[in-house]
């Protein structure tokens, strides 16, 4: 049956392609809508963007008819742009004031609701907004198109139960021809059935049905770094692979996400040549409440965004020492070009060739950002995204509508993606108990 579907703000600031993924329903924009989305339009961040690509899109369609009477959408739905009026208001309750938007925007929806003899829906990414329209009778939902559920995140890794030949035969002749439902580049570990005990893992390669043991690092570790765990061992298969040009590590705080990524990097860039630098950035969000301005130059002024990184770079450095090699300062390894640090800001329209880039904390965009960073990578460049989904300080995303999630969810087929989730805290004992505690 069809429906009729009422946008709230934050939905078209979220997605300005919102209006074209409601199939053959109708949908209604709000006029109160229309004069918050005006409110951002001067905006230079993402949010910003968002407000003038939807003033676009509706002026595109104002131009074939009113959009007060309603406009075709291509999916057989109408587009309209409904006005407030003091008699919708008379729909809701006294509590909810007519000098707030969001009450104007529910008085319209309760108006349609009113008029209308198919389902109304209303779309918002408001929880609050969301339990308001619930109290006074109307249907309302969270804008769910870009949504992937946390729970359900693919993972990556996988464990085959097989009998002792299987994994003898992978062993001995350093593959095994290997078929079922997984993905390409999927860690798989293969287990004795009468001794689980005994076991082999490896990664596996769709085209080929065959299961191929994982890239050994050098003795003494990538930058001082060996795997601890698993998982860690899968993750840095996939890193060290020049063929994998997308790769996405989650997991909670102290699981070797950005220390792994970074040692791999460097690497891959210092040691061995095969990209022309590391290159490091990760959104500028605050925990917390902002400093406000910071005196400097762009260098300075993100030192203390860019301090995590720096940290994992002296961490690796200081292992390296430990080995007897010489110490370099993350300050040096930028001063020769093999490695460079900088914010997203200034991402857009940029082609980057034959580059390790890493994004950390890319649980903190948009799937419209992710998309904008992964389309700036020119030929030779690999891009790998770590982040935590429970660890989010952008207001416009969550746990499963964030950029990050997103990605995993829509590349976890390809052959040139991987993918892996990290459980197990390496970080110290105390951080391990923190991440699962509190």
């Amino acid at each position: 049956m069809k429906k009729t579907f009422i946008l709230d703000t934050n939905v078209l600031l979220h997605d300005p392609q919102a209006i074209f993924k409601f199939e053959d329903n109708d949908v209604i924009v709000p006029i109160t809508v229309i004069e918050e989305v005006d409110n951002f339009k001067k905006d230079l961040s993402e949010t910003g963007r968002n407000a003038r690509q939807i003033s676009r899109i509706l002026d595109g369609f104002r131009q074939k008819a009113p959009l007060v009477d309603g406009v075709p959408l291509e999916g057989g739905g109408i587009l309209k742009v409904v006005l407030y009026t003091d008699g919708s208001m008379k729909l809701l309750p006294p509590e909810l004031r007519a000098d707030r938007g969001d009450n104007r925007i529910l008085a319209v929806a309760m108006d349609m609701k009113k008029q209308c003899s198919c389902p109304v829906v209303f779309v918002t990414k408001d929880t609050n907004l969301r339990i308001k329209a619930d109290a006074i009778g109307l249907r309302a939902e969270d804008y769910e198109s870009d949504k992937v559920s946390i729970e359900e995140l693919y993972s990556g890794t996988a464990q085959v139960v097989v009998n002792k030949d299987e994994v003898d035969r992978f062993y001995g002749q350093g593959y095994l021809d290997f078929s079922g439902p997984y993905y390409p580049n999927q860690g798989i570990t293969l287990a004795e059935a009468s001794n689980p005990s005994h076991t082999a893992i490896g990664r596996y390669h769709a085209k080929m049905e065959r299961l191929n043991p994982l890239i050994r690092p050098p003795k003494e570790g990538v930058w001082g770094i060996l795997p601890r765990n698993r998982e860690q061992q899968f993750a840095l298969d996939l890193l060290l692979d020049d063929d994998i040009q997308l790769v996405t590590l989650v997991g909670k705080a102290g699981t070797g996400k950005t220390l792994l990524a970074i040692a791999a990097g460097l690497f891959k860039s210092a040691d061995e040549g095969s990209f022309s630098r590391l290159l490091v950035s990760r959104p500028v969000f605050p925990m917390g409440k902002d400093l406000g301005f910071l005196p400097g130059d762009v260098e300075e002024k993100l030192a203390p965004w860019m301090q995590p990184i720096f940290d994992n770079v002296e961490l690796l450095l200081g292992a390296v020492e430990e080995r007897g090699k010489r110490k370099r300062g993350y300050k040096e390894l930028v001063d020769m070009g093999l490695m460079e640090i900088e914010p997203l800001t200034y991402i857009r329209g940029r082609s980057i060739p034959k580059q390790y880039m890493i994004v950390d904390e890319a649980q903190n965009l948009t799937p419209h950002e992710i998309k904008t960073i992964i389309t700036r990578a020119g030929e030779g460049t690999k891009i790998v995204l770590t982040g935590d989904p429970y660890q989010i300080d952008n207001p416009y995303v969550d746990s499963s509508s964030n950029g990050l999630t997103y990605t995993v969810e829509k590349f976890k087929g390809q052959e040139i993606a991987g993918h892996i989730t990290l459980t197990k805290g390496e970080r110290s004992q105390l951080a391990e108990l923190a991440a699962n505690l509190l």
